[in-house]
């Protein structure tokens, strides 16, 4: 878990061994041997790298797979990952509980479905999108002085 995580976040950031162990001052050996799983970072140590990598210690710690068995990486802080659904034959899909239950989501509830072309479809409970949607048309409707 930890291990594969360190590797995966020093690469995807482009950190050799020493200058991320130079970043949170331990030695390379010592960073070295966190990455093979020879030994693990005290709690202090986890906090640094997970600050440093823009994570949070949980999602440091923890390795997430999708049902393919492909491991995930570790996304940046107030981002989640919450694994995959399945469309149902009649287009339904079933929201995580955990999902709902941080999102404060319930049955009969209104989401918007917004898309990206190129990136996929994301659910926004109605009642936010309504509020930034009337924030947006505020600011545009301030006129500049002059």
């Amino acid at each position: 878990m930890l291990k594969e995580n360190l590797i995966i976040l020093r690469n995807i950031h482009g950190f050799s061994q020493e200058e991320i162990a130079e970043k949170i001052g331990i030695s390379r050996q010592a960073y070295a041997k966190w990455e093979t799983g020879a030994t693990v970072p005290d709690i202090e140590k986890c906090m640094r790298l997970a600050e440093t990598y823009g994570v949070t210690i949980d999602s440091l710690v923890t390795t997430t797979t999708l049902d393919g068995g492909e491991t995930i990486v570790p996304p940046p802080k107030g981002k989640n990952i919450w694994g995959s659904v399945t469309i149902n034959e009649r287009g339904q899909l079933v929201i995580p509980k955990n999902v709902r239950e941080m999102f404060g989501l319930s049955g009969g509830q209104r989401l918007i479905v917004l898309t990206d072309d190129k990136e996929g479809i994301a659910l926004v409970p109605a009642k936010v999108f309504e509020d930034k949607m009337k924030q947006v048309m505020e600011f545009a409707a301030v006129k500049p002085e002059g």
